[in-house]
């Protein structure tokens, strides 16, 4: 038996943006997966865990997807059947969590995450702006929550830039 079988959605501009090219989803669930939270946690790696009332936020293609006992919401899709594909997805996902609950160790806690800190100490901290950024320290906060990559620093010498391929290869980013 599944878990999780129907939802329903509704799409959004972000309020604040009515220009924004992208849309918001909230899929209304229409079964309570609160218990499967920790599991599906557990499986995915969350990037953000609340324990009370349970949700996981995940980072996958590119979006942050928030897992809530009665609903998902989704961020930055572009039409609404990119949402119907990720929702598919979670919905697979969450079934197969509860379903392999006995053998799954269910996880409170999120995913470690880099620290920005520590990934500018790899930086050249020139302020060159040859990523984009006016500042080091700006593109250290990217790097940290996933948005760029060691690559997407030209200044960084080969020496720095294993160094900090070998800090981040510890922390999951989608």
């Amino acid at each position: 038996m599944k878990l999780l079988e129907t939802y329903r959605t509704e799409f959004s501009r972000a309020a604040c943006r009515p220009e924004s090219q992208t849309l918001h989803c909230i899929a209304y669930l229409d079964q309570d997966v609160g218990a499967a939270i920790p599991f599906l946690n557990a499986v995915l790696g969350g990037y953000t865990y609340i324990k009370e009332p349970p949700s996981v936020t995940v980072r996958s293609q590119g979006k942050l997807i928030t897992v809530h006992a009665d609903r998902i919401a989704i961020n930055a899709i572009r039409e609404p059947a990119e949402a119907e594909k990720i929702l598919q997805w979670l919905q697979r996902e969450i079934n197969a969590a509860w379903d392999n609950r006995a053998s799954i160790e269910p996880s409170f806690e999120a995913a470690p995450r880099p620290q920005v800190i520590e990934i500018l100490r790899h930086l050249p901290k020139t302020n060159c702006q040859q990523c984009g950024q006016p500042a080091c320290t700006v593109f250290a906060v990217q790097v940290s929550k996933g948005g760029r990559g060691v690559a997407d620093c030209p200044a960084l010498l080969p020496e720095a830039a294993q160094r900090l391929t070998c800090y981040l290869r510890d922390f999951k980013f989608d």
